[in-house]
């Protein structure tokens, strides 16, 4: 069987249902909030090095999603429709969490479910076997406590998150939140230890990069003495082109750290952002670990292995002091 790039949904199902190219191997999805993402391609590279590592195996690592990261429905529909073919094992990443934990719910599939990169609602985490990915309430921590050494009095901040239903992006925002406040389950930042949220913010980018560039020049153009600026994913440095050209905007505010501005992950347009100095802090999860790790914990969880819950995999930090990870990627 060919590696599996970004399928389609229907050449997904053709595959599942045993269509051109199908051979007897079962099938572990790997479902993700959308293709058009490269945090996203990086778990599907780990799904190719786990088919290399695994020629023999009876299971063959499947990677698709929606064409678009806005389309959350699409999402749901491509776990429906994959569930109703038949799959050995699914891991999901779900955009909405509540939407496709409910539907999760009415079909109650007799296939191991998990979840990867971002996580059910509490409520909800019976429907899965266990969770693979970034602790995201800690990264949410790290983010605030690498910007609380900048701006050591606190000062104004905007937070970019994505989508609203997302229970990852949330977790990161809440980990911020309680970290920079000292106390925990805050809603907003209205001077606690000296942190104030902006009027507007935050601001939801349904994980559009070319959105996420336009809200940050419209938050830089109407709030000059911003102080901070978190992206608690990296949309906008996605689209390096149109990052460097907001950035440029501020780049004498990003020398002398009179504007700070925090991002999450480390894919390599982000760290040459870093380098280039315009960002002070990138906080990286590990998506080519979640995607080399998914297909072994889903066929411990079809062989009926007991599986931590959840399986964290961990963050790569690059500041001022110690640029790590990003010197070299």
């Amino acid at each position: 069987m060919k590696s599996i790039q970004m399928l389609t949904l229907a050449s997904a199902l053709a595959l599942v249902a045993g269509g051109v190219g199908a051979q007897e191997k079962e099938t572990l999805a790997i479902v993700v909030k959308g293709l058009d993402n490269p945090f996203f391609e990086q778990i599907n590279l780990g799904c190719q090095e786990w088919i290399a590592n695994n020629p023999d195996s009876e299971y063959e690592c499947l990677y698709t999603g929606p064409a678009s990261s806005a389309d959350e429905a699409g999402e749901v529909q491509i776990v429906d429709d994959l569930l109703t073919r038949g799959v050995a094992a699914i891991a999901i990443s779900p955009s909405n969490a509540p939407a496709m934990a409910n539907r999760i719910r009415q079909i109650d599939p007799d296939v191991p479910v998990m979840t990867i990169d971002a996580d059910f609602l509490a409520e909800d985490r019976d429907l899965r076997e266990t969770y693979l990915g970034t602790d995201n309430y800690l990264m949410g921590v790290k983010m605030a406590e690498e910007a609380m050494k900048l701006k050591p009095e606190g000062g104004t901040v905007c937070l970019q998150l994505g989508n609203v239903a997302a229970d990852n992006i949330n977790a990161r925002a809440q980990g911020f939140r309680d970290t920079i406040a000292g106390e925990d389950g805050v809603d907003r930042l209205t001077g606690q230890n000296g942190w104030t949220e902006i009027e507007g913010c935050p601001v939801f980018t349904n994980d559009q990069a070319d959105l996420a560039n336009q809200q940050m020049a419209d938050i830089f153009t109407a709030n000059p003495d911003l102080d901070a600026f978190i992206l608690v994913g990296g949309w906008a440095q996605f689209a390096p082109q149109a990052y460097t050209q907001v950035t440029d905007q501020v780049m004498d505010k990003l020398e002398s750290q009179e504007l700070i501005i925090v991002a999450g992950d480390t894919l390599p347009p982000q760290t040459q952002a870093f380098r280039d100095g315009r960002s002070h802090v990138q906080v990286g999860q590990r998506p080519f670990e979640m995607g080399l790790r998914a297909p072994d914990v889903m066929i411990q969880l079809i062989n009926g292995e007991e599986v931590e819950d959840p399986l964290y995999t961990g963050l790569d930090i690059c500041n001022q002091e110690d640029p790590g990870f990003c010197a070299d990627n």
